[in-house]
């Protein structure tokens, strides 16, 4: 940059001398800033202006400038201070740079864009401004200190999936059955279901996508019915899908018959209770995945279909997977790049004990956290010496964080109450306890429910609010 500086200003005092005898004018100065943009890393940061010679004589500087999403006053100050849409630079004789101070009030949050453009447009010497006449004042991005938030999840019936990012406290709503698959984008060849709205999913035992096949009931999932071997590891390990690895050699790669699961009820239902999925079928289908070079080829078709439809979905790398609808025959989006969400409010396909064995059980009012991008969480009870508002970063455990993305989970809730001796089925906020989060760039957050209901207790309503341990 220096050296860029100082060619430019060769140049134009080159230009000028050509142009001016000595007898004729003073010879103008030559003035820059002395670089075209600055990452905030302080709260005050010096500016610093140039000039090619020691001024003859003192003066001042005029600067104009353009903001984006800052304002001046709240999110920064400035050193002289901008005054009538401008910026007064004083400087005294024979001084070769003169600067002025930028202040930074407030911080840019992630996924904020916030800059203030400084220009040089007059001087008060004779002068001549050069090609570096801007600067462009950027203020670096940091985690949010926290706030509160109340996920959108749309009620009862619970329509909408809300992926949470703590850092920046952006809430992005998804359709939960606006999909039904989703391809893994990293190093394994893995297909997920939909467990929003209890999808289920069994092999069989032919590689023809093009055979009949017919529905079976008993992979419908109830509270207690179904089969674990046909969801998705409910821990959200990667190699324990319903739907096996895909495999290089596709004489090995079996059809599938898959349950679309339900979808939400279209009427309320009793207050106190929830209607996620108590809507008509989805439907059933037949699915085949194999590997087309980095990427996968998904052939599917309707049960009863002789022909099916086959499409190559591409990997990602950015985000955790590319979703596919069988419905709407296409890939949508749904989650945020992998590194952009911390926990997703949601509904959810559970794996439980029953009766010496492990079921499925379907779970509204749930929060996973995002541990394929590296998102943990841990619970915290409180006791008499540790309570919410005096856990400190020091208070961390470390060794407490999992690889299991239900550590927030349901845990947050209970669904009945004692009415007067009589057990109801009632939306119940757990107060004794709160969460730590530790997100995928290791900023940590306590969070605490601070709802989950309306107060005539009609249920899918969450709130929670968090701060950043430090």
């Amino acid at each position: 940059m220096k050296k860029n500086f100082i060619l430019i200003l060769s140049f134009v005092l080159l230009a000028l001398g050509a142009c001016n005898s000595d007898d004729e004018v003073a010879q103008a100065n030559v003035v820059a800033f002395a670089a075209t943009s600055v990452n905030l890393s302080a709260e005050t940061t010096p500016i610093e202006i140039k000039f090619a010679s020691p001024t003859a004589s003192a003066g001042s500087l005029t600067l104009s400038y353009t903001e984006t999403a800052v304002v001046n006053g709240t999110d920064y100050s400035t050193t002289p201070a901008i005054a009538a849409g401008k910026v007064i630079v004083p400087f005294e004789k024979n001084v070769s740079s003169v600067t002025f101070t930028f202040k930074k009030l407030k911080e840019a949050i992630e996924g904020e864009v916030k800059n203030v453009v400084f220009t040089i447009s007059s001087a008060t010497i004779n002068a001549v401004i050069s090609e570096n006449k801007s600067i462009q004042v950027n203020f670096n991005e940091t985690a949010s200190l926290g706030t509160s938030l109340s996920p959108e999840v749309g009620g009862p019936m619970e329509p909408n999936q809300i992926y949470i990012d703590l850092s920046s406290g952006k809430m992005t709503s998804v359709l939960r059955n606006s999909w039904d698959l989703g391809f893994y984008s990293g190093s394994d060849f893995r297909v997920v279901l939909n467990s929003s709205v209890k999808m289920a999913a069994k092999k069989l035992e032919t590689s023809n996508i093009d055979e009949v096949q017919v529905a079976d009931e008993t992979m419908i999932i109830s509270q207690g019915t179904g089969f674990s071997s046909q969801v998705d590891d409910s821990a959200g390990d990667i190699t324990k899908t319903a739907i096996a690895e895909v495999s290089a050699t596709d004489s090995e790669n079996k059809v599938y018959l898959v349950y679309l699961g339900n979808k939400p009820a279209d009427v309320a239902p009793v207050l106190g209770k929830e209607g996620a999925v108590a809507g008509e079928t989805r439907g059933w289908k037949k699915i085949r995945v194999l590997k087309s070079g980095n990427d996968y080829k998904i052939q599917y078709a309707n049960i009863d279909a002789t022909t099916h439809q086959e499409v190559v979905v591409s990997k990602n790398s950015a985000y955790n997977f590319t979703f596919f609808s069988l419905l709407d025959n296409k890939t949508v989006s749904v989650e945020p790049q992998k590194a952009q969400w911390d926990l997703n409010f949601t509904t959810f396909t559970n794996v439980i004990p029953y009766a010496g064995s492990t079921v499925p059980y379907f779970y509204p009012d749930y929060v996973v956290n995002n541990v394929k991008g590296g998102a943990q969480a841990y619970q915290v009870l409180i006791t008499e010496t540790t309570t919410y508002e005096n856990f400190t970063l020091a208070n961390v455990e470390t060794a407490n964080f999992t690889a299991d993305q239900r550590n927030i989970g349901s845990n947050w809730r209970a669904t009945s109450a004692s009415v007067n001796g009589t057990i109801v089925t009632q939306f119940v906020l757990k107060t004794d306890r709160f969460f730590v989060v530790k997100d995928p760039a290791g900023n940590v957050y306590k969070m605490k429910f601070t709802g989950g209901a309306k107060a005539d207790l009609e249920r899918g309503h969450p709130s929670f609010q968090y701060a950043i341990l430090k």
